[in-house]
């Protein structure tokens, strides 16, 4: 850069990097057989738009930049006019990209190149996995597409308004963070979730476990465990259940890292502990189930306002709950509310233990005991329905890894505790 400075020229380092913009977006399109515009036409658009940034910053007028981009409007709406690219394609994606082009190349001007690139990175992406996408558009009903509308309004709407202010006793109610934790936990489930939609018919115990770990440990759980009543399903059925609770480890520290991350040193160590010896413990010794086709859970989707607002609901009663015992009662409290609600499901008793320990409400080492209390008496639900619902053979099947896993993490909080 140096050098370039010195020479006069240090402004080469700009045009080179809206030129590599210009040419990836162009490769993308060059594929295409009958664009009107591809590898040259995209790169010096963007050069244009650097060039238009400098020459208004340095007359001063804010006119070059908006003109050269009309320009280039119109010179590419003008070229699929006079010659249709063909009677299905308008050409209005190439348009697009062009004009996208010129203006990541005024953006690298005004000094921000890493963002441009990035941007750059995201716009090939959608235009060349293009049939990918609209394939998974096909795996989705209508009420999904609905129901990610409207959260996504109320997530980018709604949420930026509410206020961030704790009402009532002991100022635990704050509408903002209750609504980024339900924004939180929907968007990890809504990415299982998606894959659970999107993946090969063919599934895999593994890749069903993993998805349906990220939405639903319970539901998968109680799916797999009607499935496992089958005796040549079992194997595979005792895998899927096994991995979607390995998952749960590590959605708790996702959480934990994003929520309070004071608190990862102490507990990264129980839940990659508990992770390592119920992977051993779940792999070894086992022959590989057969594979064959089978149903994903039924979830609903965790973006259905009726879903994200029961979990808020929940959230903010364990939250209350939790911070009310905690001051009567002190710690006891607390685990006594991690245990009942852990029964049920851990998401709500782990954000609420991360938000008073990130309130500086309780320490770390009892958030920590909370957090894995919530886990053992999930485990031991999940247990309870592998027996009543999957039957004795499933249940041997299972047992042994999760008892593992729970005792791993059991130990590894008295470690840390140490």
């Amino acid at each position: 850069m140096e050098i370039f400075e010195t020479a006069g020229l240090a402004l080469i380092p700009v045009f080179a990097t809206s030129l590599a913009i210009g040419l990836l977006i162009g490769l993308e399109r060059e594929r295409k057989p009958g664009v009107k515009a591809g590898l040259r036409t995209i790169a010096l658009a963007a050069l244009s738009g650097t060039l238009c940034a400098m020459i208004g910053e340095i007359s001063g007028s804010v006119w070059i930049l908006g003109g050269g981009l009309l320009l280039v409007g119109v010179m590419m709406i003008a070229s699929y006019y006079r010659a249709p690219e063909d009677e299905g394609d308008p050409g209005t994606t190439t348009i697009v990209s062009v004009l996208l082009a010129y203006l990541l190349g005024a953006l690298v001007y005004f000094g921000h190149g890493n963002l441009a690139v990035v941007i750059a990175l995201a716009v090939t992406a959608l235009l060349y996995f293009k049939p990918e996408l609209r394939g998974m558009l096909e795996h989705f009903q209508r009420r999904d597409l609905r129901s990610l509308l409207q959260f996504g309004a109320l997530t980018f709407v709604v949420l930026p308004i509410l206020p961030d202010h704790g009402y009532g006793p002991y100022a635990a109610l704050n509408p903002h963070r209750i609504w980024l934790m339900v924004v939180l936990i929907s968007g990890l489930s809504l990415i299982g979730y998606i894959a659970l939609r999107v993946i090969d018919p063919k599934r895999s115990a593994l890749v069903l476990g993993v998805c349906g770990g990220l939405v639903s440990t319970t539901a998968t759980t109680m799916l797999f465990s009607r499935h496992g009543r089958n005796a040549e399903l079992a194997p595979l059925a005792a895998r899927v259940i096994l991995v979607a609770n390995l998952i749960l480890l590590v959605r708790l520290t996702i959480l934990a890292g994003i929520v309070a991350g004071e608190l990862l040193s102490a507990l990264l160590p129980v839940t990659a502990g508990a992770f390592v010896v119920g992977l051993i413990s779940t792999f070894s010794g086992r022959r590989r189930p057969v594979s064959r086709d089978l149903p994903p859970p039924e979830t609903a989707n965790p973006t259905e306002l009726r879903t994200a607002l029961g979990f808020g609901l929940a959230f903010a009663a364990i939250l209350f709950l939790a911070a009310w015992l905690t001051d009567v009662v002190g710690s006891r409290g607390l685990y006594l509310v991690a245990l009942a609600s852990g029964i049920a499901d851990t998401d709500a008793i782990t954000l609420s233990t991360l938000e008073l320990f990130r309130l500086g409400n309780i320490a770390s080492g009892t958030a920590l005991v909370a957090i894995v209390t919530a886990m053992l008496a999930n485990q031991a639900t999940k247990l309870a329905i592998v027996f009543s619902v999957g039957g004795g053979p499933l249940f041997r099947q299972c047992v042994i890894p999760m008892i593992a896993t729970g005792a791993a993490a059991a130990l590894g909080t008295a470690l840390v505790l140490m």
